[in-house]
């Protein structure tokens, strides 16, 4: 079978890949610790499902405009004016089938063959396959964790070449938990209005932050940018809704007009059903989300715990998302050279299942979601402790 060139150049996701292969030993009777599932655990919100049940038997089950319902449109307006202090209009929102697609919709409307896109390392993988999808070039820019993981805006700027099209940034970062400055973002946006860059910013993980920190980087790119700013928003990970898929972009009239042909020609509207429970969650209480919030902070710091009471485990406390991204470096050695070696052997050993470092360009790290129970946590946290006694011993012959 010959298929398409562009394909030669993405590689498949390998969160999804771990996440099947724990899918596959639960099925064979394996009692597994899944740690790589990138989704809350939590139930969607009762209010949330009554909404959706609603839609259902009130016969909301055929074809919507495609960027959306009105009125959910509108919703997030409201949303993001109380929250963030920005104002917009219902014609900037279009709704996609999770970020993913807002990403997506992005890079095929601005991203040419030949353009350069900078985006941060450690990365969420999709950011730059989607970029080489459409024939462009990621630019990788590297965080430290001495620092915790943050992106300096000196170091961005310096990745600035005049084939550059794009910045994307995300905060709370999906795998290291680390947030943007504000200052770092408005610095980074006084540049690319200079130059008429575009900043994307991937805000999936905005509602899951630990401490009260400033991290209002919709109004800094709305006040210093709002022509070449584009917001990828999510109901996924805020309202536990990973599987009713439902995420959306902000983005000036005419990007959206751009994005609504595109969708009207691929996917169309996002399911009605889901669209009337996303509107219930934006309108409704927001205690769900201070709830899961407050319980995955006492995961975090369990775990966190835990896991650096071992001398070859370093990890930096993540301040959002909910995953943990130990430095294992440590630990290899031996048979056990790489933190791929790392994760397959603990798979297979300990049935753990972790994403090595190697998918987010992190080589000697991994990524663990505490998105599970605490009883699952320290199960898994002891399993993984038990391998790291066994391959650290070998390492060190």
């Amino acid at each position: 079978m010959v298929l398409a060139q562009r394909l030669a150049q993405v590689a498949p996701s390998a969160t999804l890949k771990m996440a099947a292969e724990a899918e596959r030993l639960r099925r064979a009777g394996v009692n597994v610790v899944d740690f790589s599932a990138g989704e809350p655990d939590f139930p969607t919100p009762e209010h949330v499902k009554a909404a959706g049940k609603t839609a259902i038997d009130q016969n909301f089950t055929r074809y919507t405009p495609a960027p959306g319902i009105p009125e959910l449109r509108e919703a997030i307006c409201r949303r993001y004016e109380n929250d963030y202090g920005v104002t917009f209009t219902a014609a900037e929102v279009l709704m996609t089938v999770g970020g993913k697609q807002a990403l997506f919709n992005t890079a095929l409307a601005l991203f040419d063959p030949g353009d350069q896109v900078i985006t941060h390392a450690p990365y969420w993988p999709t950011i730059p396959e989607q970029v080489k999808l459409v024939g462009a070039e990621p630019v990788i820019v590297p965080t430290r964790p001495q620092d915790g993981f943050t992106v300096h805006a000196d170091d961005v700027i310096r990745a600035i070449t005049p084939k550059t099209k794009a910045i994307i940034l995300n905060s709370p970062s999906n795998p290291t938990g680390g947030l943007i400055e504000e200052s770092a973002v408005a610095a980074i946006a006084d540049v690319a209005a200079k130059k008429g860059i575009w900043v994307i910013v991937d805000l999936c993980y905005e509602q899951l932050i630990y401490e009260k920190v400033p991290h209002n980087l919709v109004k800094v790119l709305f006040d210093r940018h709002r022509d070449h700013t584009v917001i990828a928003g999510s109901a996924s990970k805020s309202y536990a809704m990973t599987g009713w898929r439902c995420g959306w972009t902000i983005a000036p009239k005419e990007l959206t007009s751009a994005f609504n042909t595109i969708q009207g020609q691929s996917t169309s509207n996002i399911t009605s059903i889901t669209q009337k429970a996303v509107l219930a969650a934006l309108q409704g209480s927001q205690q769900p989300v201070t709830d899961m919030l407050n319980e995955y902070r006492t995961r975090r710091d369990a775990i966190h715990a835990w896991l650096t009471a071992h001398a070859g485990i370093q990890c930096v406390k993540p301040k959002g998302a909910f995953y943990l991204f130990p430095d294992i470096s440590g630990l290899l050695g031996g048979s056990v050279k790489t933190s791929a070696d790392f994760a397959q052997g603990l798979l297979e050993s300990e049935h753990v299942v972790v994403t090595p470092g190697e998918a987010f360009d992190a080589p000697g790290y991994l990524r663990i979601s505490y998105a599970t129970s605490m009883e699952q946590l320290r199960e898994g946290a002891d399993r993984i402790l038990r391998f790291a006694e066994r391959v650290g011993a070998k390492a060190t012959v």
